[in-house]
């Protein structure tokens, strides 16, 4: 079956049943009406047929009243029989209004543009949505791209609410797909004003998420993932409190949410967070303020390449709406993005990394040790009594002893000024190595760039001569 928009595939008795004596229209699956539904456009044409052809019908006040073809009103006491036949009712919205005037119902029409993977209407991805004061979401009826019917108002007899000033959100998130969501004030509906009985498209789709691999019962049990947390702070957090020393270019900014990633890598943290974000239980770490259903917050994180970005998001503790992540793990540092409370884009100072790489007589040796100086540095160069170790991204020398074929190490590149040295620009470097028995003294240079992967090779001759008797 197929969207009915021909008023020439409905037939009284089959697909609808007009019922004069309780003034009630029903839609019924049968015939060449399906789940698929039919607009309200065909809809009142096959009315105004039926009151035109139909000598019982004629003498009867008409139903529907077209305000144009997509927005409608169910009149003179006549209305949908239920909420079934109202949830068959396509790229409409309407009222229902008593013999009166007065208005019993209305129904925005949620249409979404983009792709939500169903093979019909029963079976597939469902969207959901809910208005800003709703503390749970609603799943649409049907699977697949929406176009559906979502009250807005209802007297006191017909549910006796009112959220027609009311943003509304409409989300699509199933794991392992991305998510996307719309809200009413980014399709047009400015907010506090009127959400209209008419139908509104609202842009919604989803796909493979290639950064998502661990399923939900790996997140819920499973190290890192079960250290993770995320606070909605009710003030603003430094990232001087969150990241000391280690602090972001040019910082301190405030933000209002941390996640805490528990050691974990970018994509850990990032398949986390989307797993917090289908929950209907309260995500938030700290338990204070309202509750924060996990479905109903925004999104939180989203890659762009390799990068993982924080994004602003909605935080009713008053904290901000920057988000920051701390606790991760360090070989991600450069590929982190925050948004911060003034929805400024921040990182670290650029962490370059690599490695040393010792050859078969220095890790035989059992004694050999390795150092890494600036090759040229205004407090002093290599080859001089005042030569500057060079220290590694925490403050450490990079120094030590040869305990394998290879060690690697991280350099802050835009931050670090040891003995006057121009942060920002590539640092030339000596790296020595001493051995005792089997390793001779060994020198190499190399020049240290905004980069990681980087590879320096000590190889040391074989040592013929040491004794020790």
């Amino acid at each position: 079956m197929a969207l009915i928009i021909d008023p020439d595939d409905l037939n009284q008795g089959a697909e609808v049943t007009i019922n004069t004596s309780t003034l009630k229209i029903t839609l019924n699956l049968a015939g060449n009406l399906s789940e698929d539904g039919v607009t309200g456009q065909a809809l009142y044409s096959f009315l105004k047929e039926e009151w035109r052809t139909d000598a019982t019908k004629i003498q009867f006040l008409f139903p529907m009243e077209a305000i144009g073809p997509e927005k409608f009103e169910f009149i003179n006491g006549w209305e949908l029989i239920n909420d079934a036949s109202r949830k068959l009712v396509r790229t409409a919205g309407w009222r229902e209004v008593t013999a009166a005037g007065a208005v019993k119902r209305e129904y925005l029409g949620v249409i979404t543009l983009g792709n939500i993977d169903a093979t019909s209407k029963t079976v597939g991805d469902k969207a959901y949505f809910a208005f800003a004061n709703d503390a749970a979401a609603t799943t649409f009826t049907y699977a697949g791209p929406v176009d559906e019917a979502v009250q807005t108002f209802g007297d006191a007899t017909n549910g006796n609410f009112d959220k027609r000033t009311q943003v509304l959100t409409v989300f699509i998130r199933v794991q392992g797909k991305t998510y996307s969501s719309q809200q009413s004030t980014q399709i047009g509906v400015v907010a506090g004003t009127t959400l209209d009985y008419i139908a509104r498209r609202f842009p919604l789709f989803e796909a493979t998420d290639l950064n998502i691999t661990a399923s939900d019962a790996t997140i819920d049990t499973t190290a890192p993932y079960t250290g993770m947390s995320i606070t909605y702070e009710g003030g603003p957090i430094s990232s001087a409190t969150l990241y000391g020393a280690s602090d972001l270019f040019g910082g301190p900014y405030n933000f209002g949410v941390v996640i805490d990633g528990n050691g974990g890598t970018k994509t850990q943290i990032y398949e986390w967070v989307q797993r917090q974000l289908r929950k209907t239980t309260n995500i938030d770490a700290d338990r204070t303020g309202p509750t924060k259903p996990g479905n109903l917050q925004s999104d939180a994180l989203a890659f762009v390449g390799s990068r993982l970005d924080t994004l602003s998001v909605v935080n009713v503790d008053s904290g901000g709406t920057g988000v920051a992540i701390d606790n991760f793990d360090a070989n991600d540092t450069n590929d982190l993005r925050m948004v911060d409370n003034t929805g400024a884009y921040r990182t670290f100072p650029f962490v370059a990394a690599g490695s040393l790489n010792f050859n078969a007589n220095l890790v035989a040796d059992g004694s050999a040790i390795y150092r890494m100086f600036f090759t040229t540095n205004p407090a002093g160069n290599f080859g001089t009594s005042t030569a500057v170790l060079v220290n590694d991204n925490s403050g450490t020398p990079i120094s030590g002893t040869v305990t394998g074929a290879s060690v690697s190490f991280n350099f802050d590149y835009d931050g670090n000024n040891q003995g006057g040295r121009t942060p920002a620009t590539n640092a030339a470097v000596t790296i020595v190595a001493i051995g005792l028995n089997t390793a001779q003294y060994v020198v190499a240079t190399g020049t240290i760039t905004r980069a990681t992967g980087l590879s320096f090779g000590l190889v040391s001759a074989l040592e013929r001569n040491y004794s020790n008797p």
